[in-house]
């Protein structure tokens, strides 16, 4: 991410804002940016290692109650190495086993789509109902021409706490601290993941008031904060 005017403007910022925005979430206002990344890296493995031994996922919020099956699956430590500003852990669930329904705080864009109010619900891991409350047309149609994208291919924590507002662009969004995202279509395959589609459309769940994941029988995240 390069601050622009344009990136400011979706964003709602001036530029100079949006430039503070993105230098803080790249953690390089710190003395020794480096070192402040090695620390989240490492912090970022210990929940990785952990949830290596998940067996189930179970997400509650507003208008959601998600459950999924990642026993097995590998998950992955996004430590500034591919994206920048990073933070995230993120893995691909059983494919059958996402059930329940979710409501995405933010709009989901593709395409030069923005689509408002995503609300999904899933049986044994594909989207068998979807509803927006802009552009809904666009999202039944993307769903209903790619079949894969009615699975979900991802599942991830956002993990950087410099990173609190919403921008518009998905890859700084979804690295936003207290919250997740499930991304309809294609899976990474260093997560083990087979699922193939020509799409992988990121859409956020913001957990940070009233909300919280359980793994297996721990809180792993309340309000947006981890606990483990």
């Amino acid at each position: 991410m390069y601050p622009t005017q344009a990136f400011a403007q979706d964003a709602e910022m001036s530029l100079r804002e949006f430039e503070d925005f993105i230098y803080k979430g790249c953690l390089v206002h710190e003395p020794d940016p480096i070192s402040a990344w090695r620390k989240i890296s490492e912090e970022q493995q210990r929940l990785v290692d952990w949830l290596n031994n998940a067996r189930q996922i179970h997400i509650v919020g507003p208008d959601t109650d998600l459950k999924l099956e990642v026993t097995g699956r590998k998950w992955q430590n996004c430590d500034g190495h591919v994206n920048f500003p990073d933070g995230e852990i993120f893995t691909w669930p059983i494919e059958h086993s996402v059930n329940g329904y979710i409501r995405y705080s933010y709009p989901a864009c593709n395409f030069g789509h923005e689509v408002d109010d995503i609300r999904l619900q899933f049986k044994d891991g594909r989207v068998i109902k979807a509803t927006a409350s802009k552009n809904e047309d666009f999202l039944l149609k993307m769903l209903e021409t790619v079949e894969g994208e009615r699975y979900v291919g991802e599942f991830a924590f956002g993990t950087n706490p410099g990173i609190q507002r919403f921008t518009k662009n998905i890859l700084v969004d979804e690295k936003i601290g207290g919250t997740i995202h499930l991304a309809l279509g294609a899976g990474y395959p260093e997560t083990g993941s087979k699922s193939k589609s020509a799409i992988h459309w990121d859409m956020l769940c913001d957990l940070r008031d009233g909300g919280e994941v359980r793994v297996d029988d721990t809180l792993f995240l309340k309000d947006g904060k981890i606990l483990i």
